[in-house]
């Protein structure tokens, strides 16, 4: 590399960036143009790189770049050997036409070499290869990192000469490129590379900037152009100023980190700015203020130290008059009307029961091959009684048909019809409004969990069955028509709805057997609909197979608890925990190879197998000393198995590695005899439904 080494500044000044997209827009901006320069020789593989990114720019900041990459000395292939040399050895004039077009003559014909290149030899020229300049090599890199951008939607503009038009994420104004003081004669989007950005639309002490070099860059955008360029900085600092706004007055910001993300993209120097808003309105459910000011005006909902929602909240400005009350003040008139709709919707939502909406379910589609929410509602109520019966009886059973019947109500409301993120949260309140039993109300909340990796489940029996009803409807429904997941194309969310059913049946250890679940969920479409149990039943089990890897257990011990396909997945966990302390004890592997061995020899028996056996035919001292194994080790391990103590059910068929041993290495299974034969393959059959209670132990085998 150059020893001319200095840090390297490139910055991209356009107009306002999409703020939902600029962070990644700043990160993949840094790394592929850092990536690109790094690959061409120009910066160490360990440069220290930094990125910029603010509401009208993208910057990048590399140390160590050099002017010129070093000379490369490369092997250059030229053509086969049988081509280039004649018989005698001498130049072909093909390879003298192509030393010709690399700069070399006759002259180097001796130092070819001749190495291996498939099948055949091939002369190889040693040539130095020019390292890149600066100048050459940015170009590359900044054309490459705006390729590699992902805009989420690019938008053509002309350039100032009015004929030629260029596509990016928004019109761009300006570009930086400094190596060290001196200016990189770069170009792209129609800009020429210069030293001045500009700084904040209307704090700026100056304006332009003029940048005095790479390393200046943060500073002086800080110092004259009131902007914190650094999208990582200006988040931190608008954390400190809420954080110190809040305390100041015994509250705290509600914590949402894409909101942070968000308002720090929309801002260059942040200003937090305390607003209030009238009482009344915390009449209204909390979760609709707090939507209508998150989503709609990004601002701070503040709690108190009880987590109640305030008549207080927090702003980020973009700019710090001398005087905030304009600001204020105008931020509180535009939430008013905002929250007097939210208290409208709900006081209007509150004059009809949600019973009474349920009809008007029959009017709305849900998809045009599955009918309408009404008969969706149906299906799912008959679902959840079959579920709410095996789990408690008919009480439970009357109680989840009543909340599944409601379920889906609130979609005909006003406040969910204008915040669908709200629905089964407004069903519980009009539910508890109706009189409705509190288990049912958060039921009809709750249905609809978990609703994404890690969310909360259920937190009643009523909504567990409701929650796997209407999970169990969607994913039947949809395989039925076909609508089964493809690669990653999965439209209708169905991976997570089955997640979400492993969870419930798993953590919540429900005695409920999923191949049963799956027969039920198709019976309530009834005979029309596409029969699809069999796919649904191994995408449940991929998705379960996943689901256990993610919560740290290894693939072959996943394998040998799914492959003895348990009655009930509630049983999974403590199973898994059965099969890592067998695996600790010296016995596992060999029982394991030998469990294996037992499962392929029944394999090939030409005729089925049964588990008799006639103790007369017992010849082999071996086998009978099996037999004894087994008569003293199988009610050990099943009376322990049939008490859920799985680890003792597996620890116990430790005693059977010695004459598991003995009896391969003394018994031939395939006699001649076929009676001897049978015996032994019935004495095998005994010993495989033994060893495979709890796990598939031959998974465990290396």
């Amino acid at each position: 590399m150059s020893t001319t080494s200095r840090n390297l500044l490139v910055e991209l000044l356009v107009e306002e960036l999409p703020p939902k997209a600029l962070k990644k827009l700043g990160e993949e901006f840094a790394r592929s143009l850092a990536g690109n320069l790094k690959a061409q020789g120009l910066a160490a593989a360990d440069a220290a790189v930094s990125s910029f990114a603010s509401p009208r720019r993208l910057a990048v900041h590399v140390a160590g770049v050099a002017a010129a990459a070093a000379d490369k000395s490369v092997s250059q292939k030229l053509m086969p050997v049988s081509v280039g040399l004649a018989a005698d050895g001498q130049a072909t004039p093909a390879l003298l036409k192509k030393l010709a077009a690399l700069g070399a003559d006759a002259s180097v014909v001796p130092s070819l070499k001749r190495q291996p290149d498939g099948k055949a030899e091939a002369l190889f020229l040693d040539v130095t290869v020019r390292g890149a300049t600066l100048a050459a090599g940015l170009q590359k890199a900044i054309e490459q990192a705006l390729a590699d951008l992902p805009i989420p939607k690019v938008m053509q503009y002309q350039l100032e000469d009015g004929w030629t038009s260029v596509n990016f994420v928004r019109p761009a104004h300006g570009l930086v490129a400094l190596h060290g003081a001196d200016i990189v004669p770069v170009g792209v989007l129609g800009l020429t590379s210069g030293r001045t950005t500009q700084g904040h639309r209307f704090e700026a002490k100056k304006s332009p900037v003029e940048l005095r070099d790479a390393d200046s860059y943060a500073a002086q955008l800080r110092d004259e152009g009131a902007v914190i360029a650094s999208f990582a900085e200006r988040r931190a600092e608008i954390v400190r100023q809420l954080d110190a706004a809040a305390a100041a007055q015994g509250l705290k910001p509600i914590a949402d980190e894409a909101l942070l993300d968000e308002v720090t993209a929309l801002v260059e120097r942040p200003k937090v700015m305390l607003c209030r808003f009238e009482r009344e309105f915390l009449d209204v459910p909390p979760e609709c203020l707090i939507l209508t000011m998150k989503a709609n005006q990004k601002y701070f909902p503040l709690l108190d130290t009880e987590g109640k929602l305030t008549h207080q909240f927090l702003i980020v400005s973009n700019i710090d008059p001398i005087d905030p009350s304009r600001v204020i003040g105008g931020n509180e008139r535009v939430v008013r009307p905002r929250l007097a709709d939210a208290k409208f919707f709900f006081d209007q939502d509150r004059k009809k029961t949600l019973a009474s909406r349920v009809a008007g379910l029959g009017k709305v589609v849900y998809h045009n091959k599955l009918g309408t929410q009404g008969e969706r509602v149906e299906r799912v109520r008959t679902i959840a009684h079959a579920i709410g019966e095996q789990l408690g009886g008919a009480a439970l059973a009357a109680r989840a048909d009543q909340a599944a019947t409601l379920a889906k109500a609130d979609l005909l409301t006003d406040m969910v019809g204008e915040f669908p993120e709200l629905q089964g949260t407004m069903g519980r309140y009009y539910a508890l409004h109706d009189g409705l039993a509190e288990d049912v109300a958060q039921a009809i909340e709750d249905h609809y969990k978990p609703r994404f990796a890690g969310d909360e489940l259920p937190r009643n029996d009523t909504g567990l069955v409701v929650a796997l009803a209407d999970k169990l409807e969607t994913l039947a429904g949809l395989f039925g028509i076909g609508q089964i997941p493809t690669g990653d194309k999965d439209p209708f969310a169905l991976r997570r709805h089955a997640l979400g059913l492993i969870r419930m049946l798993v953590e919540r250890r429900l005695p409920l057997g999923p191949t049963e679940l799956v027969a039920i969920s198709f019976k309530a479409f009834g005979p029309g609909h596409g029969q699809a149990q069999a796919e649904l039943g191994f995408f449940l089990r991929e998705r379960l197979v996943g689901y256990l890897r993610d919560a740290g257990s290894s693939p072959q011990e996943v394998e040998a608890v799914v492959e003895a396909r348990p009655a009930h997945w509630a049983e999974l966990p403590q199973r898994l925990a059965a099969v890592r302390a067998f695996k600790a004890l010296p016995e596992a592997e060999p029982l394991a190879a030998a469990n294996k061995r037992v499962g392929n020899i029944l394999k090939k028996s030409d005729a089925p197998v049964s588990t008799a056996i006639d103790a007369a035919l017992l010849t082999e001292p071996a086998e009978q000393a099996l037999v004894e194994a087994l008569r003293a080790v199988a009610p050990k391990s099943e009376a322990a198995f049939a008490v859920g103590d799985y680890a003792a059910s597996l620890q116990a068929l430790a005693a059977l590695k010695a004459p598991v041993d003995a009896f391969f290495d003394q018994v031939m299974v395939n006699a001649d005899d076929p009676a001897l034969r049978a015996n032994r393959l019935g004495l095998l059959a005994q010993l495989h439904a033994a060893m495979n209670r709890v796990a598939d132990l031959s998974k465990l085998a290396t």
